[in-house]
């Protein structure tokens, strides 16, 4: 009966940890209110490392596994030189650097208010205020 019901918390606990990485997919949001669709990776990257103004990017704070793995995954720049970038674009001022929320749920907040903005977040954080225009896996 003990080894049954190991098994049992062995099983339940190999579910719930397989459901969290579905779950962990990155998607990049707009407001609900915009007129975006969807944008290509390439041009994600742009706006993220201020080559394009075409809209204006938010980013999660640091430390954060996201906004790493966003950067790996669509920037496909380290991150230390982008933002290296960002800072000649301040220091000239060609550009403001993206701001910074402590959480996704704060990043949905601010890009469900403004169509002018775009962002990232865990897929979990979605909701009706925002829709997404590219998902990375």
């Amino acid at each position: 009966m003990k080894r049954l019901n190991r098994i049992m918390i062995g099983a339940c606990l190999a579910f719930t940890i397989t459901l969290g990485q579905a779950r962990a997919d990155i998607v990049v949001i707009v407001s609900a209110q915009s007129n975006t669709r969807t944008l290509s990776f390439e041009q994600i990257s742009r706006i993220f490392q201020g080559k394009s103004n075409m809209m204006t990017p938010v980013d999660l704070s640091r430390p954060s596994r996201i906004r790493d793995d966003f950067y790996t995954k669509v920037v496909a720049v380290d991150e230390a030189d982008v933002m290296a970038e960002w800072s000649r674009l301040v220091f000239t001022g060609k550009a403001h650097a993206p701001k910074q929320f402590p959480s996704g749920a704060e990043v949905v907040t601010a890009v469900a208010a403004d169509p002018t903005l775009i962002g990232y977040v865990d897929s979990s954080f979605v909701n009706m205020t925002v829709k997404v225009i590219c998902t990375v896996k």
